[in-house]
């Protein structure tokens, strides 16, 4: 079973930069999509960004687009997600998760494994 270890979360100001990490130790990472979802309260989850492992493909939700920027590390078995210009509504729980497969996909339910999620925090 595929286990997710996320880090990189914080409290920041407004117009700050974080950088979030997600560490698995699954041998076929390679063939795995990996995606980011954050979670504010009282609101649902939300599709932020997500990249095919092996193929680089990636995926965007319009409220981060030309702010954050998903990536991967083969070496490191690592998926980033480099945020910057944070503005106070990107504050939420962010969670990593992963898919089998090889198609970016960006709906929640599509992904059965997840990580415990990094609390971000941007202040005005």
């Amino acid at each position: 079973q595929v286990q997710l270890v996320e880090s990189g979360g914080g409290l920041v100001q407004a117009g700050g930069s974080l950088r979030l990490s997600c560490a698995t130790s699954e041998r076929t990472f390679r063939s795995y999509v990996m995606g980011w979802f954050r979670q504010a309260p009282g609101k649902e989850r939300e599709f932020v960004a997500a990249i095919s492992w092996s193929a680089g493909s990636t995926s965007y939700a319009d409220s981060v687009k030309g702010r954050f920027a998903i990536s991967r590390d083969n070496a490191k078995n690592t998926v980033y997600l480099q945020m910057n210009t944070l503005k106070p509504e990107d504050t939420a729980v962010y969670y990593c998760a992963a898919k089998f497969g090889n198609r970016v996909v960006t709906t929640a339910y599509e992904y059965p494994y997840w990580g415990q999620g990094t609390q971000v925090t941007v202040s005005s």
